[in-house]
């Protein structure tokens, strides 16, 4: 599992580690299953607080990406993936119907729209 986290994010820590795993799994980087690190060996790796990867750990296991055994640890729970994804989409929809709003005020067209979105999104490929 690999989480890189950005001290210059404006995302909470915790959050940073929610939502690389949930990408992770999404993906199929991380699979049903798979053992997810300690809570203590992952804010060692990342050289954060056991607090902080608590936090994230039960934010991942209350909306349903992962399950605690109690002494055996975390694991990626089995996923609906078409439900995941079909998830991702109603959340980006209703992101972009904000940006859109936002574009009219500031009397954006929609190709000056179109070409930030495409330097963005392409810029984030790189991240």
């Amino acid at each position: 599992m690999d989480i890189i986290l950005k001290n210059s994010s404006d995302e909470p820590i915790y959050q940073q580690i929610v939502t690389q795993v949930k990408a992770q799994i999404m993906n199929g980087s991380l699979a049903a299953g798979d053992a997810l690190p300690s809570m203590r060996t992952l804010a060692s790796q990342l050289r954060i607080s056991v607090i902080t990867t608590k936090r994230a750990y039960e934010e991942l296991e209350r909306d349903g990406y992962i399950e605690n055994f109690a002494g055996k640890g975390c694991f990626v729970k089995r996923q609906n993936t078409d439900f995941l994804r079909e998830e991702g989409v109603r959340q980006t929809e209703a992101l972009l119907a904000k940006a859109c709003e936002k574009a009219r005020m500031c009397d954006l067209t929609l190709d000056e729209l179109k070409e930030m979105l495409e330097i963005m999104y392409e810029g984030n490929e790189n991240d």
